[in-house]
């Protein structure tokens, strides 16, 4: 299974190269946020993510991530392998 998952980002490196660190569902994963970042990383914080694969992919709005973490809290009980991608565990 392929899923985007919502994060905030929480904190930054001091380069779009160093990895930023985001908040899903009370847990912290390091992502890579060079494909969203175009300016100081600072501006960063703050701001919602759609990240694939440890990759920021876009930046989203906070309604649109709050819908989405719904969605796939929703799914938990079809779906096994979405408690590891929104909690870290299976």
């Amino acid at each position: 299974m392929c899923l985007g998952i919502p994060g905030k980002i929480v904190a930054v490196g001091d380069s779009p190269m160093e990895n930023a660190q985001i908040d899903v569902c009370g847990v912290k994963r390091d992502v890579n946020i060079a494909l969203v970042c175009e300016g100081d990383p600072l501006d960063m914080l703050g701001k919602w993510v759609l990240v694939h694969v440890g990759f920021a992919m876009s930046i989203i709005d906070e309604q649109e991530a709050k819908d989405t973490l719904e969605a796939l809290m929703a799914m938990e009980s079809v779906e096994d392998d979405v408690s590891y991608f929104l909690y870290g565990k299976g």
